[in-house]
C-alpha cells in the first residue's frame, strides 16, 4: 500500500475504530457488571461503573450503594456470616482484597488505592496443628466517610479508621484511628492528628 493510499485508508477508517473501541469497551463494562452481580446475593446498582473482571468469592454477600467505582481485579470475598458493606461514590482500585468472614463497612465517598488489603482475620495457631486446619481470628473492620487507603496499605482485623482518615502506602494499620488522623509507616503511626481543611 502507498504512503498516500495509506493515509487516505487511515482517514476513512478513523470514525469507525472510535465508534468500535467505544461500543467494545461498553459492552465489557457491561459484561463485568453482569458477571459480578451473577455471584453476588444482591446486585450492583445501575449507577455501579465495573471497569473490568471482579473476582467475587465465597457467599457472595457483598452490598453497595450508588456510584461505587470498581477498577479491575477486584477480590471480595465473604465466608460464613461475613459480608462487605461499601457506601455511596466509593473508589475501589486495582488489586485490592477484601475478605470478610465478619463484617467489613467502607463508609461513602472513600477511596481504596491499588492492591490494598482489608482482611477481617488472622491464622489462629493455638493448638499447633496444621495451617490448613487451623482456623483464623478476627474482627470487624470499619473504614469512615471520605477516607483513603494508600496503595499497598493493610488494615488488620477489628481496626476502625475514623472519617477523613488517611493511612499511607504500604502502612499496616494495627490500631484504630481517630476521625481526620494519617498514619504512615509499619505498623502504622500518627504523622499528624487531623487533615488540614
Amino acid at each position: 500500500m502507498s504512503g498516500l493510499l495509506k493515509i487516505i485508508t487511515v482517514e476513512v477508517l478513523k470514525p469507525l475504530a472510535s465508534v468500535s473501541e467505544r461500543l467494545r469497551t461498553s459492552v465489557a463494562r457491561a459484561w463485568s457488571h453482569a458477571r459480578s452481580a451473577a455471584h453476588m446475593k444482591s446486585s450492583f446498582d445501575p449507577s455501579v461503573v465495573v471497569q473490568g473482571r471482579v473476582e467475587v468469592r465465597g457467599s457472595g454477600s457483598l452490598e453497595s450503594g450508588k456510584g461505587l467505582f470498581l477498577y479491575p481485579g477486584l477480590y471480595p470475598e465473604t465466608r460464613g456470616g461475613g459480608r462487605i458493606l461499601i457506601g455511596d461514590d466509593v473508589v475501589i482500585s486495582c488489586g485490592v482484597h477484601i475478605v470478610s468472614c465478619h463484617e467489613i463497612t467502607i463508609g461513602s465517598g472513600s477511596g481504596i488505592g491499588e492492591y490494598a488489603n482489608l482482611r477481617h482475620a488472622d491464622l489462629n495457631r493455638g493448638d499447633g496443628g496444621s495451617v490448613r486446619d487451623s482456623g483464623h481470628q478476627g474482627a470487624p473492620i470499619f473504614v469512615g466517610r471520605n477516607a483513603w487507603i494508600g496503595r499497598g496499605a493493610i488494615n488488620l482485623p477489628g481496626v476502625s479508621v475514623g472519617d477523613d482518615g488517611v493511612v499511607g502506602a504500604n502502612a499496616v494499620v494495627t490500631r484504630d484511628m481517630a476521625s481526620g488522623c494519617v498514619v504512615a509507616c509499619i505498623a502504622a503511626r500518627p504523622l499528624r492528628a487531623e487533615v488540614a481543611r
